[in-house]
């Protein structure tokens, strides 16, 4: 036979009105933080894959940091090419008007203009550091500072004037691609520093001055160089290309790993975002069952032998 006791149901209501305010604490932790747990006990069997997801999910955010970096440096390559790519093409220009005209009154001033354009481009930086240095980015890549300089016979060899060494930086883009970014300036400069140096020698030399009224010798030595500048020209535009593509490819990978990433993103929210219409109704259930838990204790202590005896 059950007995009921005074006790008992006090006990027993006690206890609803305890599991109700659990569930309306729980209903409204999930309502404020739009979240089913706090921490990995509270997805039980979706914990382990849980975890797996958001391994994942900082990787690919760590590539997309770096991605963005490989991106920006490229870009800066990419406007210091154009930078000597322009100079070549402006001193070839120069030429061309000079041999055009008859005179060459003008001409050495503009290829010292675009000569130091050209060094600039090549001692171009990226967050401090020198862009085409190879592995020496704290060292100035390209040592020659006028026109002067190339023919200075204590820097008889081109190559004197780069210190670049031969290091050539390559990035993790993702898990599987890795990206050759450097340039050196010695593969840039080269041939452009070795125009620039006819142009002086020949303007310092028995032919020279280029200045005034152009003779047939003269002329002839500056048809002769047009040629020459189209190669260094071409050289530059073939880097440039280069850098392109890769600007390119790096901005396909970043794609793809912001795709993966909602994607990812997209499969965790399922497991950890709450559904809020549903959380909703069960606050409001947490709420009407608190409130009868609450109510059969105050009518079961109004009931009791001792107020019946008063």
């Amino acid at each position: 036979m059950f007995r009921v006791t005074t006790g008992g149901n006090y006990s027993r209501v006690l206890s609803n009105i305890m599991l109700a305010q659990q569930r309306q604490m729980d209903a409204g932790d999930k309502l404020s933080t739009q979240q089913n747990g706090s921490n990995l006990k509270d997805y039980a069997r979706n914990a382990e894959m849980l975890t797996a997801m958001r391994s994942v999910e900082s990787r690919l955010g760590g590539y997309l940091e770096q991605n963005k970096m490989v991106s920006d440096k490229l870009t800066t390559q990419d406007f210091s090419l154009n930078q000597l790519g322009d100079a070549a093409a402006a001193a070839k220009t120069a030429i061309e008007e000079a041999i055009a005209t008859g005179r060459t009154d003008t001409l050495m001033q503009e290829l010292g203009a675009q000569f130091s354009n050209s060094v600039s481009a090549m001692n171009s930086r990226y967050g401090g550091k020198y862009l085409f240095a190879g592995g020496k980015i704290e060292t100035e890549p390209v040592t020659a500072q006028t026109l002067q300089d190339l023919t200075n016979p204590v820097t008889p060899a081109i190559s004197d004037f780069f210190q670049n060494d031969d290091f050539i930086t390559e990035h993790k883009v993702d898990d599987a691609t890795v990206v050759k970014t450097g340039l050196l300036a010695s593969d840039m400069g080269t041939e452009i520093l070795t125009a620039f140096k006819a142009m002086q020698a020949f303007h310092e030399g028995a032919g020279g001055p280029l200045s005034g009224n152009m003779t047939d010798a003269q002329r002839t030595f500056l048809e002769q160089q047009l040629k020459v500048w189209d190669d260094a020209a071409s050289n530059v535009i073939d880097k440039t290309a280069r850098n392109g593509m890769m600007q390119a490819r790096v901005e396909n990978v970043k794609t793809d790993l912001g795709t993966r990433q909602d994607s990812l993103k997209g499969m965790i929210g399922d497991i950890v975002d709450a559904n809020m219409p549903e959380v909703t109704v069960h606050l409001e259930q947490a709420t009407l069952a608190l409130q009868a838990s609450t109510q059969v204790f105050l009518t079961l202590r109004d009931s009791s032998l001792v107020n019946m005896l008063k």
